[in-house]
Formats: C-alpha cells, structure tokens, sequence
C-alpha cells in the first residue's frame, strides 16, 4: 500500500461503505485485536477450530458487521494520511508478529467472539484476512492480486482440506479463481454451483 496517491485511499471498495483506506483499516484491526488476546489468561483447552470460527452466528448479525464498519472507518479518520496509515498498520503486524514467536505450541487464547482456539488456528484466521481483502483492495486500485503462494494454500487448504488440489483439478478452476468464488469476490453460475455441491464442497460464513 507504500505509495498509494491521496485519491486513491478515497476509491471504493467491493467491501461497501469502505473506502480503500477503511478496508486497510479494517485489516489492521483485526490483527490488532492479538497483543489483548496474548496478554488474557489462556484457557485450559481449544474449542473451535479455524473453520469452525466462520460459523453462522451473532458474529455477522446486522449490529455486529455495523460495529465492525464503525470500528475500521474510526481508526482510519484517525489516522492523518495515506502514510501513516501505513505506518501504524506495518508497526501493528510487525509487533504481533514479535509477540507470537516465542509463544509455545498449543498456546491456547480466546477470541472477542468467546472463541478458546490455538493460537496457531486464529493466525489462520488472520492470514484468510489478509488474504482475501488483499484481493479486495488490489481490485479497487486496478492493480494485479498481490496474494502470496503460502496465503493462497493455506485459505485453499482451509476451505477445501487436505484434497484440495484434487477438488480443484476436478472443477477445472485456477487456485485465485477459486478464492475469488468460494469468497463472494465473483459469483457463481448455476452450473459451477451444482459442481461445487456434487463434490461436497461447503463455503465457510465470512461477513
């Protein structure tokens, strides 16, 4: 995002109200959510999985994704320009990322939503953030998708398991052409649906 001119962090989003730097926002403040969470008392034990944290529930109810807007569209009028947008947003990854590092295997920690997960599934959950809305803003400034190979395999991996590969051999579709369609960044035919079913694929609940 080093670089974006002043009108380009004005541009809209697919991600409705947002604006290009609400949506940059958005992702900082889901990955900043980490330092309270790795400073909580840790639960005993791990309740919910990655997948199982994209579960139809209040966590995407109309107050909930409005709270959510709120919350990004703040934290971006805060912020005086472009560049210290970015700044606070590469000093916010760069500080959680020195705060997981020493954390050992099977660190358990509970998410705003209740959620006793292992800290290595939540950071899966951050990457598909990452990840997808990385897509979102290389769209909204006609730029080529951005995506890392290791981010693609692991939302891949996430939504389809271990056969992943092999699902989408058999669909015929491209690895960015599926997460563009397993996460409403395109829509999906009628034919590509009855495909989709037949091979027993189920999209995760993303807001």
């Amino acid at each position: 995002m080093t670089g974006v001119s002043a009108d380009e962090w004005r541009l809209p989003t697919r991600c409705a109200p947002w604006k290009v730097s609400d949506l940059l926002a958005h992702v900082r403040v889901v990955i900043a959510w980490l330092p309270d969470m790795l400073a909580a008392p840790a639960p005993t034990h791990a309740q919910v999985s990655a997948a199982e944290y994209y579960r139809p529930d209040d966590r995407f109810t109309p107050d909930t994704n409005a709270a959510r807007i709120a919350l990004a569209q703040d934290h971006a009028a805060e912020q005086l320009s472009g560049t210290a947008l970015v700044d606070d947003f590469n000093a916010t990854w760069q500080q959680v990322d020195l705060l997981c590092r020493p954390e050992p295997e099977g660190r358990v920690v509970r998410t705003r939503h209740g959620d006793a997960m292992l800290l290595s599934e939540f950071l899966v959950t951050r990457v598909v953030e990452v990840a997808v809305h990385g897509l979102d803003l290389a769209d909204a400034l006609g730029r080529e998708p951005w995506v890392t190979s290791q981010a693609a395999d692991l939302v891949q991996g996430l939504l389809l398991g271990p056969d992943g590969t092999a699902a989408l051999e058999r669909l015929s579709w491209g690895q960015l052409y599926f997460l563009r369609k397993a996460t409403g960044r395109e829509p999906i035919t009628r034919d590509e649906a009855l495909d989709v079913n037949r091979l027993g694929i189920r999209w995760l609940t993303l807001g």
